[in-house]
């Protein structure tokens, strides 16, 4: 990246924020976000993309409807008559929810005319009336002072209309309130709502064909909504200057000079600085490209200074997401799930591409372990799927003659191997990134390096009981921790002993992270317990249902079977994001020193052929 410097004349700055749209190559930096206009502007779009997101909700997706295009100050008035049109169904909705309501409380009562009871009322007349218990009838009953008169039981219950005074509040009767409207009333104001709110609903739908033409019209206001914050960002150094800074990818410079000399632009070009927090431009390159979504779906951004570990990504995401998914038959599933998705969209996407290769590596690692819908049976039914399997990995040992101690004991080792080889590969990178740049810090990454060596060793020790070298593992990590401590702080420009007194008064957090070293290895046990978890959990429901699969239970245990791999399928996704994503972002991201700090370039560019606010 290049940091931009452009200046213009101030009588100029629309003319040169077009130009820069239509060149569509600077990324502008520190972008105002709040302004009046801006506010506005963001408010209209809102408003916009609450319209088209209940207008959406009336789309016959069985059925074409020829879309309508309309102008902007159509797209208004429009827009305008469909939050009318939503307020007063909403409204009418509400109405005969209340008037529904009403109904149900009335019904038991009968229908009873309230302009009956208004005139009695008038007259001197006023009825209450209460359901209450037989206890509290008694008490009523001996109580001469309350006139009332019996009615017909109400929900199970006595009722009563007192006349003249009401009850006392203390006593423990329920007081129903009539509604303003008899029963007759009431379903009739129902049925008029109905009506209306079926008219209103006819008339939304009218509105269905412009439903391209909202989404439309949105892409034009968000184009313009940041033309209008690129313009609240350029600032005027005086009356007759005006300037705006950015970044440019370094391919793009020459384009960019052509387009500033035809406007004749000043502007000054130069390396960002230590301080300066230019965007990342990460391309993907062949195959690779096919992580992206995963990157976009997590929201994470590798900082410009950081690696692109995209490639490293794939390959290590790929197997964890095989061995925590674990089971060749839910590969199977998700092969089936990627073909339909081809099938459906008629192209083969990045997403398509990243599901063959996810199913295919679940597939070979199910077969590696010999798990089929964690079913044994058809391990057993199935012999040359036995031929598949390695015996000392082996999800169904005892069917090769292994203990299933040395099974468990070969995962777990294996497990542990990734776990070094992932971090050991970070120590690597960063070790072939510094020697170029003569950073004598690389000696530090080699200590990491041993210090990764001897722990793995101690791992496997303390959890599979596979003897190392005691004295070996204790100078390992010595060593490793000495080098850490004086090259680990070196860097270019930075004479050896300030690098060493750095290192020493980092003495503390580096004894920190060699403790944290062991724990990172452990931590890749995760990928056999919750491999073992999805298996047990998938042995269960085919225990369940395999014990109905006769007779007329029959139904039932296929369903339990199919239910219970469904939910085991949807935690094992869950699974892969919690467990599979945080080893290769925290664990191996961390060795390498990476913080997933950048944000992505994004230069400011048009993305329609219109605008929508005139003065752009």
């Amino acid at each position: 990246m290049k940091k931009v410097t452009l200046f213009c004349q101030a009588k100029k700055r629309h003319e040169m924020l077009v130009s820069l749209q239509n060149a569509g190559v600077l990324h502008v930096s520190d972008m105002v976000q709040k302004s009046q206009q801006i506010d506005t502007h963001e408010r209209n779009i809102s408003s916009f993309k609450t319209t088209l997101n209940q207008l959406e909700e009336y789309k016959d997706k069985k059925s074409t409807v020829k879309s309508i295009t309309l102008s902007p100050s159509e797209m208004n008035k429009v827009n305008e008559k469909l939050i009318t049109l939503f307020e007063k169904k909403k409204i009418t909705e509400d109405k005969i929810i209340h008037l529904k309501s009403d109904e149900q409380e009335l019904l038991p009562w009968g229908d009873v005319n309230t302009a009956d009871l208004t005139f009695l009322k008038e007259r001197g007349v006023a009825l209450h009336f209460y359901t209450l218990g037989k206890k509290e009838y008694q008490s009523i009953l001996s109580d001469e002072s309350v006139n009332f008169v019996s009615l017909k039981e109400v929900n199970k219950q006595l009722a009563i209309a007192v006349v003249g005074n009401p009850l006392p509040p203390a006593f423990p009767a329920n007081e129903f309130v009539l509604p303003p409207y008899s029963l007759s009333e009431i379903q009739l104001l129902v049925k008029e709502s109905e009506a209306e709110l079926t008219g209103i609903i006819a008339s939304i739908k009218e509105n269905v064909p412009f439903i391209e033409s909202f989404k439309a019209y949105l892409k034009a206001l968000d184009q313009d909504l940041v033309f209008e914050k690129v313009q609240e960002t350029a600032s005027d150094i005086d009356e007759e200057i005006t300037y705006l800074s950015g970044y440019l990818p370094s391919p793009m410079v020459e384009e960019f000079k052509i387009v500033a000399t035809a406007n004749s632009w000043a502007y000054l070009i130069a390396d960002p600085s230590d301080e300066d927090n230019p965007p990342t431009l990460v391309k993907y390159n062949g195959i690779v490209r096919i992580v992206k979504p995963v990157f976009d779906i997590l929201g994470v951004v590798p900082g410009y200074r950081e690696y692109d570990i995209s490639m490293y990504f794939l390959l290590f995401f790929s197997l964890f997401f095989a061995m925590i998914i674990g089971d060749a038959g839910y590969g199977l599933v998700f092969l089936l799930g990627a073909i339909a998705l081809h099938f459906k969209s008629k192209k083969c996407s990045d997403i398509n591409i990243l599901l063959y290769v996810l199913s295919a590596v679940t597939i070979v690692w199910g077969s590696l372990t010999g798990t089929w819908f964690g079913s044994e049976v058809i391990l057993e039914k199935l012999p040359f799927l036995q031929h598949l399997v390695i015996p000392s990995i082996a999800n169904y040992p005892e069917l090769f003659g292994v203990s299933p101690d040395f099974a468990q004991n070969m995962m777990m080792k294996f497990c542990f191997i990734l776990g070094a080889v992932q971090l050991s590969l970070a120590c690597i990178i960063n070790i072939m990134h510094k020697i170029p740049e003569k950073n004598i810090s690389w000696i530090g990454d080699v200590g990491w390096l041993i210090d990764i060596v001897v722990i793995y060793a101690l791992v496997l020790q303390l959890v599979i009981g596979e003897q190392c070298n005691a004295t070996v593992v204790a100078s390992g990590i010595g060593i490793g921790f000495v080098l850490v401590c004086v090259f680990g702080a070196q860097s270019p420009g930075v004479s050896f002993i300030k690098g060493v007194k750095a290192g020493l008064g980092g003495f503390f957090t580096t004894f920190l992270n060699t403790i944290s070293c062991f724990s990172n290895i452990m931590s890749y046990i995760r990928l056999f317990a919750v491999g073992m978890a999805s298996l047990a959990i998938a042995q269960s429901f085919n225990n369940m249902g395999g014990d109905l699969l006769s007779g007329f239970a029959l139904p039932a245990g296929l369903l339990i079977i199919l239910v219970g791999h469904a939910l085991n399928l949807v935690m094992g996704l869950l699974s892969v994001v919690v467990h599979g994503v945080r080893l290769n972002l925290l664990e191996f991201s961390g060795q390498l020193g990476m913080e997933w700090s950048g944000y992505q370039y994004e230069p400011f560019k048009k993305t329609v052929d219109n605008n929508v606010v005139g003065n752009n």
